[in-house]
Order: C-alpha cells, then sequence, then structure tokens
C-alpha cells in the first residue's frame, strides 16, 4: 500500500522537474535558422501552434525577453471551452509551483535583512518544545530553500490517498491533508535519506511559509506584497485571485495529462490553498507580469537590495550535472546553453518561467490545461542562445562557410 501510494502521489504532483523533462533541439540547426531570419515569431509559432491544433490545451500564451530588454508576447486560443475568450498577456494563469521561486526569494530577502541566518535549523525556526525527530531537528533553512532536506513531496497518509484519488475523478484539491498540525506530527517522527541531493519537497516549502509567518509576524500575502510585487509593481500577481485585475476573464483549467479520468480538455474546478500550501503553489499571475519579474533578475531595477537578493536567488547551491538546484530555481545545461528555470503544474494548468543570464533573455509559457509536456520555453531560449552565439561565431570566422549564410543584422530579434 505504502508504495502504491508512493508511486501514485508522484504521478499526479504539481512541479516535478524531473517527471516534466522537457526535450530539447538535439541539434543547432532551428538555433542557426533562428540566426538567418531573426523572426521569434516564427519559431515560437512552431512549436505552440501545434499544441492548439492538436486541442492539447485551450490556451497558451508564451512571453519573450529580448537581449535588448523588449518583450514579445504570443498568444493562442482561449480561457476556456466552448466559449471562453481569448488569452493575452493580461490573462491571469494558476502557475502552480513557479509559486515557491516567489517564496524562496523572499527568504532571501528576509535573510539579507539578518532576521534569519541560512545555517539556522528547526530547532530554533519552530516554536519551543516543538517535537522534533533527531534528523528533524538538523534542517536547515537552506536545505528547505534548495530542496535538500530529505523531506519528500508529501506526506504518505491514507487521508492523503483518498484525496489523490478523489482527484483523479473530480480535479479536486488534494492538499486539505496537508495542514500545520499534520506536519508538525509528522516531523516528529521523521527519518533523513542518506542521501541529502535535491528531492523536490512541497512539504519543506510548505514549512518554510509557516516558519516566514512565524519569524516576521506576516501573512505569505503581506510578505509577497512588501518584498516582490510591491517592488517590482506586479499588479495582477497574487495569492488571493479573486482580488486580482481580470480574475473574471482568467484562464479556466483543463485536464490534460491529468486527472487520469476526466476527458483531455474538459474544465475541471480551481484549486483553492489554505495555510501551508499557499506560498508553495498558491500564486495566479499572468505573462506580462511574469515577463517583468523575469527582467529584474537580468537588469538592474533601482532597488539594491532586491537586486542582491534577486541575484544571490539564481547561485547555484548545489551543483550536479543535471537540475543543480539555486533557490527556488533549476540550472540546467540545454544544448549548448545554460538555462536557470521553474516549472508548475497544478489542477488544469502547465506554467514555466526559464532565464538565460548570459544572453540576457527569458521564457514564460502559460497553459490552462495539465501537460507533462512543456518544452516551449526551453527550446525558445536555447534556440535564442545558439542564435546569437551564430553572430558571434559568425564576427570570428566570418570565411567560415558555416557562417556565411548568416543575416549579421537579423540577430535585432523580431
Amino acid at each position: 500500500m505504502k508504495t502504491f501510494l508512493l508511486c501514485l502521489m508522484v504521478c499526479v504532483s504539481s512541479g516535478c522537474s524531473t517527471l516534466s523533462k522537457m526535450k530539447t533541439d538535439p541539434t543547432r540547426e532551428q538555433g542557426l535558422r533562428l540566426a538567418r531570419t531573426g523572426d521569434i515569431g516564427a519559431e515560437v509559432n512552431r512549436l505552440a501552434l501545434p499544441l492548439i491544433l492538436q486541442k492539447q490545451t485551450p490556451g497558451l500564451v508564451v512571453g519573450v525577453l529580448l537581449p535588448d530588454g523588449q518583450t514579445r508576447v504570443y498568444s493562442y486560443g482561449v480561457t476556456g471551452e466552448p466559449d471562453g475568450g481569448k488569452v493575452t498577456g493580461s490573462t491571469l494563469f494558476a502557475v502552480a509551483s513557479v509559486s515557491k521561486g516567489f517564496l524562496a526569494e523572499i527568504t532571501t530577502l528576509i535573510v539579507q535583512k539578518n532576521v534569519f541566518q541560512w545555517n539556522e535549523t528547526l530547532e530554533t525556526l519552530l516554536p519551543l518544545n516543538t517535537p522534533l525527530s533527531r534528523d528533524a531537528r538538523k534542517i536547515t533553512l537552506l536545505q528547505l530553500v534548495t530542496h535538500t532536506s530529505g523531506l519528500p513531496r508529501q506526506m504518505m497518509t491514507t487521508e492523503m490517498l483518498g484525496g489523490v484519488v478523489q482527484y483523479l475523478f473530480t480535479g479536486d484539491n488534494f492538499y486539505h491533508a496537508l495542514d500545520r498540525h499534520s506536519l508538525v506530527d509528522y516531523l516528529a517522527d521523521f527519518s533523513a535519506p542518506q542521501d541529502l541531493s535535491p528531492r523536490y519537497s512541497n512539504i519543506g516549502y510548505g514549512l518554510l511559509d509557516y516558519i516566514l509567518e512565524l519569524r516576521t509576524g506576516k501573512k505569505v500575502e503581506t510578505l509577497l506584497a512588501e518584498n516582490i510585487t510591491g517592488p517590482l509593481k506586479l499588479t495582477h500577481t497574487g495569492y488571493q485571485a479573486p482580488m486580482l485585475p481580470g480574475y473574471a476573464q482568467r484562464a479556466l483549467g483543463h485536464a490534460g495529462d491529468q486527472p487520469k479520468f476526466i476527458r483531455r480538455g474538459s474544465q475541471v474546478p480551481d484549486w483553492h490553498f489554505s495555510s501551508l500550501m499557499i506560498g508553495a503553489a498558491g500564486l495566479y499571475t499572468n505573462a506580462d507580469d511574469l515577463l517583468t519579474y523575469a527582467n529584474a533578475h537580468l537588469y538592474p531595477t533601482g532597488d539594491r537590495a532586491l537586486d542582491n537578493a534577486l541575484r544571490d536567488s539564481l547561485r547555484v547551491r548545489y551543483a550536479r550535472s543535471s537540475e543543480a538546484a539555486a533557490n527556488g530555481w533549476i540550472v540546467d545545461e540545454v544544448g549548448n546553453q545554460n538555462i536557470t528555470y521553474q516549472v508548475g503544474f497544478i489542477g488544469g494548468f502547465s506554467s514555466y518561467i526559464g532565464l538565460d543570464t548570459r544572453h540576457k533573455t527569458a521564457v514564460v509559457v502559460l497553459q490552462n490545461s495539465f501537460n507533462w509536456t512543456n518544452n516551449i520555453g526551453h527550446k525558445v531560449l536555447q534556440r535564442m542562445g545558439e542564435a546569437i552565439d551564430s553572430k558571434n561565431d559568425y564576427d570570428k570566422n566570418s570565411d567560415d562557410v558555416t557562417h556565411k549564410s548568416l543575416n549579421h543584422e537579423a540577430l535585432h530579434f523580431h
């Protein structure tokens, strides 16, 4: 039963980077094509239109941050079936575990204010006399942020199993069983694995939400507004979706690869979080705001403390050849490019945000269907990087036959 429960939970849980392993271009051919044409829109169309035509998702938005700081937004499909309005860059989507990046960066800012220390452990972070196992007492704040605490994705309980089974048939949120009381009880008997390499954990980020409130005396909604959305003027980003502009015209979630027993393309319920999972998975936002957020990681905002925290959040804390861990971000080699990214899967939504810090580009992809296949962001970033590198190669090797067909001016992407 325990093994079955674990497999079932992993198969339907949100925000798993490993399960959503994204395909990338095996050669430089597409990047060289972009170098010749400079037509970003054509590349996005090639990747996005098939998902709409094959009814993989009712709606899809792709936002692109270009090397010069300009943005492009490409929208496809509708907010809902059968009669939704057209999606745009301002359409609200649930972004699931992309929320964790915001929570990690709130934590980073607060650490820089000396409210926390990265090496503080649960023994001092949680209330005095909280019953903690020997292994739980040793978990540090930094381990929670980087998914290296050894905590599992979620607790394997019969109550959680019941929620997961119900989700498969109804699409309802199955995280209601995860609250502070049950989590503290779980920590009393927690036994860490020997290998503390990154292991995706909703429990860890639920703890982070709880710890932030304990230490600051503020709810995560307030911390988000004070530290991220306020300074960056992200007016369409927040945990309380009904309070956001455009909520009535939001994208509605639809069944895709999950839930298994609901027909693909059918509308599924919105997920509403309380307590621990708000900061971990409860964010709503849109492509326009996420492009502003991405830009703030690559260019100065004018707020030195925020700039320092956002740059620090991208720093690899646990290096490895695949899926290195930063603060809420994953860092991977994609072809010849180094990409820093996050993914989210929840209810009827899939989300992606990726940064190429070397070329100062970014891509946001939002879908209103649960699709494990989420390749667009990686491929667009890869092709832009390859195109820019090809231009640089052209400048260095203008006699090289490989580069003679490149349009030197085309790299002013359009």
